[in-house]
């Protein structure tokens, strides 16, 4: 079998100064703790650069699962004896039902039955990537803290690891990594050489992930401390406390995007938090708004969060202070969008800014709903005995600024059924005393909750009267002329090299956007927030 344990790659950075990218694996020491029948399987595939990991099922047949596609290891399902050969090669599984294998990044997840045994096992490749921060390098050199977001599976604990080596061997600075699940720094008592000289502190079981992090200030005097899946409110306040200690925090949080973390009750505190403000009625009369404001109610943990969307596409926020006062003002923010080329060279596709009638926002001022002439503002509806969920993603389709209030207290409008609004429970009642417009629909349906949607906060715009999926958010194409815009974008950027921003449109007509540039081998991002969400698309 060839050794790619370690792989080379030089590249050219933005500036033409030639990089080293550094991938190691250890597959070898993967592919010791399977079964032989199956090691052999995968040593007869070769070029194993892409396999992302073998799943052991019982009762099924093992699979190799690679970037884009999965191969059958064996006719011959997964036996008990199989599944005990690896358990017998792998380290001890924690809480989090994860075991590793000593001084590697490889990470061992356990499925148990209903008795707590062991059924199923996902043995998923660990790889060190050297150089893989380049894109970020000059962020990362400015001595900020910063949060990295992204889906599961795009490079989030990859870049982390590869940040606290350079930050420890480059900068020479004092980085201890609250290490949770061994994931950074690998499983065993000595760390994968991945985190250079940086210290690594395990975390004996997820709930104490916070007393760890606390700890790792008051004990070992870091200057910065590297935490990954910041997921809990005492994980949060953790990360407050050190970071008002003057310590530079490097993490990753659950989330996709910025405004994602602005929403979530538990998170909100890394970018700031949200309380609600209630004015007097000659204030609320003065500014024009509900007596009821969001504001943000604190200086940011983070001060830059960085989106993943792909593991060579970064959205840049460089002042989250900023961004988090406009989304809550329904105020488009304009992060910067880097891109790595396939040759390493990496580009800036779109520059950060600000809206240029800014001043009339008065960012970190007391009012949260004065925006600038023109500008959107998020509708926050409370839905009584209407689905959650159903009206989360009714506004997700339909792609209108709006979302789902948490109580009546910071609501805009209710939206309630004909037969709840006829009973006039309590709650109902309350709000009419509040003064805060009910609005009916006659089912607890998608179909409804978007026809109302789009009359509430669109009422300008002729609409379909199908699920909704034919018309742009931003007041303009259908299906047709969105999906021949961005026909029209795929062959200027395949043509020029350059890249081409589409029109607003809803998440339902940006999927098939994102899936046209694709199929003709271009990549693509979206950005901004809705309703002016859009598609960027560009060479890859």
């Amino acid at each position: 079998m060839p050794d790619i344990s370690r792989i080379q790659l030089d590249t050219k950075r933005g500036d033409g100064a030639l990089t080293r990218q550094e991938i190691t694996d250890n597959i070898d020491l993967l592919l010791e703790v399977l079964p032989p029948r199956l090691r052999g399987s995968i040593e007869a595939l070769g070029n194993l650069n892409d396999l992302i990991e073998v799943i052991l099922d019982l009762g099924r047949q093992p699979e190799a699962r690679f970037t884009r596609r999965f191969i059958y290891l064996s006719e011959e399902p997964v036996s008990r004896e199989d599944i005990g050969y690896v358990l017998k090669r792998v380290g001890r599984f924690g809480g989090d039902n994860r075991a590793g294998i000593e001084r590697t990044l490889h990470r061992i997840s356990a499925i148990r039955n209903r008795a707590g045994e062991i059924i199923g096992l996902t043995c998923r490749v660990g790889r060190a990537v050297f150089g893989t921060i380049d894109i970020i390098r000059d962020v990362v050199e400015q001595e900020k803290s910063l949060l990295l977001l992204g889906r599961p599976g795009v490079g989030k604990t990859t870049m982390l690891r590869e940040v606290a080596r350079v930050l420890s061997d480059e900068f020479e600075k004092r980085v201890i990594i609250v290490d949770t699940s061994n994931e950074i720094a690998g499983d065993g008592d000595i760390p994968h050489p991945g985190i250079g000289r940086s210290r690594r502190m395990q975390v004996p079981i997820p709930a104490r992930q916070a007393d760890v992090m606390i700890e790792a200030v008051e004990n070992h005097m870091p200057e910065v401390i590297v935490i990954d899946e910041i997921g809990t409110e005492a994980e949060a306040n953790a990360a407050r406390t050190i970071a008002e200690r003057g310590v530079q925090l490097i993490g990753t949080a659950h989330g996709n995007t910025l405004d994602n973390l602005v929403l979530n009750p538990v998170l909100s505190d890394l970018v700031g938090g949200i309380q609600a403000v209630t004015l007097g009625d000659e204030e609320a009369r003065k500014r024009g708004t509900q007596k009821t404001v969001l504001e943000r109610k604190a200086p940011p943990t983070f001060d830059v969060v960085i989106e993943i969307k792909d593991k060579d596409t970064l959205a840049i926020h460089h002042d989250v202070a900023k961004t988090v006062d406009l989304l809550l003002r329904g105020v488009e923010p304009r992060p910067e969008i880097r891109v790595r080329g396939a040759g390493g060279e990496i580009k800036v596709v779109q520059e950060a800014g600000l809206p240029d009638d800014l001043d009339r926002v008065e960012v970190g001022g007391a009012d949260p709903h004065t925006v600038p002439e023109g500008k959107p503002r998020f509708l926050r509806i409370f839905p009584y005995a209407v689905s959650h969920n159903k009206l989360s993603e009714a506004i997700e389709m339909s792609g209108v600024p709006a979302y789902v209030a948490r109580d009546l207290g910071s609501a805009d409008i209710i939206l309630t059924l004909k037969g709840q609004y006829r009973k006039m429970p309590k709650r109902l009642r309350e709000a009419e005393e509040r003064g805060l417009p009910i609005h009916i629909i006659k089912s607890n349906t998608i179909s409804q909750i978007m026809s109302f949607l789009r009359q509430k906060c669109d009422p300008g715009h002729e609409h379909d009267t199908g699920t909704g999926m034919g018309m742009g958010a931003g007041g303009g194409a259908d299906e047709e002329s969105a999906l021949r815009e961005a026909k029209e974008a795929v062959l200027r950027v395949s043509e020029q090299a350059q890249p081409v921003e589409l029109r607003p449109q809803n998440a339902y007509i940006r999927k098939l956007q994102h899936e046209l540039a694709s199929s003709n081998n271009l990549r693509s991002v979206s950005i901004g927030v809705e309703p002016n969400r859009r598609v960027v698309i560009f060479s890859k």
